[in-house]
């Protein structure tokens, strides 16, 4: 069961599951969380997160938990975790020891980086209750620092990891769904990270990112 909204963070991990549904025939329920009512800061829902956030997978017959339920949140924790657990092939991660640490840095590159620093841009240009331009462009100065960082990278490349112009993993599921949401926080263009708009166009495209990103519709 995962519990879930159609936020950056919850479509990282619906994503990744219907990609497992397309490849391995992986079948999940959700749960679309009334975040407005703040059932994510219910008993109910701190039994199961105690930090009151979105995702969360509870998974009844755990293969890490011999058979039994496990509980796993944070949401870069349930994509490493889907994978360890599910994607037995290595489809969407890696078994080389040296592309794996790769992956790694670049999921907590996006997860200590991209998803907090946008985050609060995202906060400041549109729910703070005073209009602080100092915090404003401190955190815009920043995703956009970042997303340099990320055009670097990109650059020959189709992919975050893999050989050649790498191949699609939880690396890419783990960052793109923050930067997607660019106008969101504020950022005025990306057309100065030509090779974050085609790599994000790449992953927008395929149909179960598009299913994963319309949670709140099934």
């Amino acid at each position: 069961m995962l519990y879930t909204y159609d936020t950056p963070n919850g479509v990282k991990v619906s994503s990744y599951l219907e990609e497992l549904k397309d490849t391995y025939g992986l079948t999940y329920e959700f749960h679309c969380m009334d975040l407005l009512a703040h059932e994510q800061k219910s008993e109910a829902f701190l039994k199961l997160n105690p930090n009151g956030r979105v995702p969360v997978l509870v998974d009844y017959a755990s293969p890490a938990n011999g058979g039994k339920q496990f509980i796993v949140f944070e949401s870069a924790a349930i994509l490493l975790y889907l994978a360890e657990n599910y994607d037995t092939q290595y489809k969407y991660h890696f078994s080389d020891p040296a592309l794996r640490s790769e992956s790694l840095q670049w999921i907590f590159f996006s997860h200590g980086g991209i998803g907090p620093i946008q985050g609060q841009a995202h906060h400041f240009v549109r729910y703070a209750v005073d209009d602080i331009p100092y915090a404003k462009k401190r955190y815009l100065d920043e995703t956009k620092r970042l997303y340099g960082v990320l055009n670097t990278r990109l650059e020959g490349r189709e992919y975050l990891i893999g050989p050649g112009k790498g191949v699609y993993s939880i690396a890419d599921m783990n960052c793109a769904p923050w930067v997607r949401c660019w106008p969101w926080a504020g950022v005025d263009t990306i057309d100065p990270f030509p090779n974050v708009i085609a790599w994000l166009a790449r992953i927008e495209a395929r149909p179960a990112f598009q299913r994963g990103a319309d949670v709140r519709e099934w």
